[in-house]
């Protein structure tokens, strides 16, 4: 018999810009619990951006690099008769935007640069331009299930 579904925690907005996907993002890059970290690279990214780009505002700039970065589709696969087919789905809204964190995360961290906050804050303006690692991954994924239409009927 199967337990029942944790129910989901209520994560609290940060404390600089009070805003709940600024604190999930440090949450996202926090690693071994070292949060004040994290936070410290986060913010640090930002201002950096701010003093590279003076006329928009930083947090938009991530903000928009979120987005940009967000799939709408991806391919799950699913076992019919003995074959296995890669059916197109539409991702779910907390799904999309983990996604997106996960990949502005991975494609900073392989980026050349001498520290994190500088990695992360170039990320976010090339996603910001679409362009860059996370928003091509994206563009892959969109390709996957744009080439997988033909079994989007066993959805």
């Amino acid at each position: 018999m199967r337990r029942r579904r944790p129910e989901r925690r209520q994560i609290l907005p940060d404390p600089l810009y009070s805003d709940l996907l600024v604190a999930k993002f440090i949450n996202n890059l926090m690693n071994a619990g070292k949060k004040s970290t994290a936070e410290k690279i986060f913010y640090h990214a930002l201002e950096i951006i701010k003093s590279k780009d003076k006329k928009s505002d930083s947090l938009e700039i991530f903000k928009k690099a979120i987005e940009n970065v967000a799939p709408i589709l991806e391919v799950k696969s699913k076992r019919i008769g003995g074959a296995t087919y890669q059916v197109p789905t539409e991702v779910p809204d907390n799904r999309r935007m983990a996604l997106a964190m996960r990949w502005l995360i991975k494609y900073a961290k392989s980026r050349r640069g001498s520290t994190m906050a500088d990695r992360l804050a170039a990320e976010f303006m090339s996603a910001a331009k679409s362009e860059g690692g996370a928003v091509k991954k994206r563009e892959d994924t969109h390709k996957m299930a744009e080439a997988n239409k033909a079994f989007a009927h066993f959805r």
